[in-house]
């Protein structure tokens, strides 16, 4: 490739990207009055900066080559920072391995661009293979906590390469630049995903919402959305985790569930969004649904709307692993509008946008689930008589 080639493959390369970052994004059409989706993804690989990618100096790199891969980012912890919206995007490189990358919006819907250098995670005495699914909360200690699955080769088990455990790691920070790695949490169970921080001291304890499981990706006979208390974060510890909501037979949430992002604060309770998964004869379904808990004992769920909030729809069931909605981040502004981030099958990240009002209102009013056929349809005459009772 001569000169003028190589200078013509980079500004094609730079002008794509670019109309790429600065495209508006669009609400779509219609929905359910709860939460309004929008339109185009907000992040995806191909959001990667270039100069993480690419090699830029044609003596190093004749032919323009991508030297290192991405493969998807997803699975954002989200945090309004400086009257920015920032996603600590969980980008996984060709290599199968995951790292951290934070992206900036001014609105929160469109023109995500990421910090020029991915996050440099510390690691502890017991270096982690993958790191992922970083969990972010404002704790009223001052700190900026970002708390992530930590995974490692299974000692115990090492015939089989694919075996892995899975722990919680803890970072802290005040700028989302610098980390301080702390030790990982030590609780009473094999391994532990979907950990996440309550924003507020409880017995002037750190409140923890877990999700104890027996095996890397099969949860077990227990599982469910844990509660625990620790002294500190510094040697962060749970010695007793209670369950405060388990799996269900028949529901969207009978194989496993977790909690997404930290809880938001209302005047009427908690706020909570997580993820349910149910097998199908397609394989594993992953939707989100939504919780409220007490305002003054945040592990006593007070509504529990029945099925899904958002699950995939379209091109949003396609990916790495398909038929899969996942929030670890979500966003509630000076205006009380949240912005919620999920990604869809493993691959991309994608938002919606509601208000405080419409979500508490959605938590209090909907149905819970009735755990029968014949329940679900008294539920849905009832609405009919109330509707005809109303003349409507």
């Amino acid at each position: 490739m001569d000169t003028t080639q190589f200078q013509q493959r980079k500004e094609a390369l730079l002008s794509a990207h670019e109309a790429l970052l600065s495209a508006t994004n669009k609400p779509v059409a219609g929905g359910n009055g709860i939460y309004q989706r929008w339109k185009n993804p907000v992040v995806t690989a191909d959001h990667i900066p270039l100069n993480w990618r690419y090699d830029f100096s044609q003596s190093r790199n004749p032919f323009l080559m991508e030297r290192i891969g991405v493969n998807a980012a997803f699975n954002a912890g989200a945090i309004y920072h400086n009257g920015k919206y920032l996603m600590v995007v969980r980008v996984e490189g060709s290599d199968r391995k995951s790292f951290f990358a934070v992206a900036e919006s001014d609105n929160g819907v469109d023109n995500f661009r990421f910090w020029p250098r991915p996050v440099t995670m510390p690691e502890t005495h017991e270096p982690d293979t993958n790191i992922y699914d970083m969990r972010l909360t404002k704790h009223e200690d001052g700190y900026i906590y970002g708390l992530f699955c930590t995974e490692r080769k299974d000692k115990t088990n090492m015939a089989d390469t694919s075996a892995a455990v899975a722990q919680c790691g803890i970072a802290r920070t005040k700028d989302l630049v610098t980390w301080e790695r702390l030790p990982d949490l030590i609780t009473n169970s094999g391994q532990q995903r979907n950990v996440v921080l309550h924003e507020a001291f409880v017995d002037g304890k750190y409140a923890l919402f877990t999700r104890p499981q027996d095996g890397f990706i099969d949860i077990g006979g227990g599982g469910g959305i844990g509660w625990g208390l620790t002294e500190s974060m510094e040697n962060a510890r749970v010695d007793e985790e209670t369950i405060v909501h388990p799996k269900a037979y028949h529901t969207v949430y009978e194989l496993k569930n977790g909690q997404g992002p930290a809880p938001i604060k209302t005047t009427q309770g908690w706020l909570h969004l997580a993820h349910g998964v149910r097998n199908t004869a397609a394989g594993l379904r992953y939707v989100l649904y939504m919780l409220m808990t007490d305002l003054h004992e945040p592990w006593k769920i007070t509504h529990c709307p029945g099925g899904y909030f958002i699950a995939p729809e379209g091109e949003e069931r396609v990916g790495d692993v398909s038929n899969v909605a996942f929030s670890n981040g979500w966003i509630r502004n000076e205006n009380d509008e949240v912005f919620i981030y999920y990604a869809s099958s493993d691959t991309r990240m994608h938002v919606a946008t509601s208000t405080v009002s419409q979500l508490v209102d959605y938590c209090v009013n909907t149905p819970e689930d009735g755990f029968t056929s014949a329940r679900s349809v008294a539920a849905i005459n009832a609405l009919i008589d109330s509707n005809e009772q109303a003349g409507a």
